[in-house]
């Protein structure tokens, strides 16, 4: 069934956000010798916009980020990988999560708790933008 585009409303060149929020998660993370040999708990947030269609009015979910797809493909990534730096954990899950063609932006953020003696965690976030990617591309490709 379709319905009509609501007056003032942004419709199908619109933006749509997907939040995932405190995903807890367990891994191999550091270089100090006790972090290599046990895993340590992570928190991961992820914000993604993504280019809606007309399956916002329409209910098509072929059309649709498949939000537990990437989930999925974040955890099995996460669990099954050893990183030294917070700096590559939070690199691969954005790549993950921008990797499909209608996400415009994205934005991962991961705590690592317990990380500092008189914190509650340490935290590294990192972003990514379509255009921008496009132009850092397109500079490679020049060099």
């Amino acid at each position: 069934m379709h319905h009509q585009t609501p007056a003032g409303w942004p419709g199908a060149a619109g933006l749509a956000t997907i939040n995932v929020r405190n995903l807890r998660l367990r891994t191999f993370i550091g270089f100090n010798p006790e972090e290599t040999t046990k895993r340590q708990d992570v928190v991961i947030n992820l914000e993604i916009d993504y280019a809606i269609a007309g399956h916002v009015l329409d209910d098509r979910v072929e059309d649709a980020l498949d939000y537990k797809a990437l989930t999925k493909s974040v955890i099995a990534h996460v669990e099954d990988g050893r990183f030294l730096l917070l700096e590559k954990l939070v690199a691969d899950v954005l790549s993950i999560c921008s990797a499909h063609p209608a996400v415009r932006r994205a934005r991962v953020t991961i705590d690592k708790p317990h990380a500092l003696r008189f914190a509650d965690s340490v935290s590294l976030a990192l972003e990514y933008h379509a255009g921008q990617a496009q132009q850092l591309r397109l500079l490679e490709k020049a060099s």
